[in-house]
């Protein structure tokens, strides 16, 4: 079972910023940061490929975060800059193996417990 343990949520202003961490108890071929806010449905922030490190990101994202990782640390990270009130939700990062549609939620196995970012104009 991969255990994930994300942190770095928060309050901030907007224009400001924020690391998201996800800490992965074993490395799989894919990570991924999802966001839901209230009365949303769960949605794609940006994904990352272990072992070759190529990120994608959603429309929303792009420009603004950038998803990154670290292999000594299992680690994966979503540095999250220009922040924008809609970008308040609770953020979950996931895993999974052989994910063909990165951006697709019901594809990952192993989800974290969520960390709350608030952002306020």
């Amino acid at each position: 079972q991969v255990q994930l343990v994300e942190s770095g949520g928060g309050l901030v202003q907007a224009g400001g910023s924020l690391r998201l961490s996800c800490a992965v108890s074993e490395r799989t071929l894919t990570m991924g940061w999802f966001r839901q806010a209230p009365g949303k449905e769960r949605e794609f922030v940006a994904a990352i490929r272990w072992s070759v490190g190529s990120a994608f990101y959603a429309d929303s994202a792009k420009g603004r975060f950038t998803i990154s990782r670290d292999n000594a640390k299992n680690t994966m990270y979503l540095q999250m800059n220009t922040l924008k009130p809609e970008d308040t939700a609770v953020y979950y990062c996931a895993a999974g193996r052989g994910i063909p549609n990165l951006r697709a939620d019901t594809q990952y196995d192993y989800w974290g417990q969520g960390t709350q970012v608030t952002v306020s104009s």
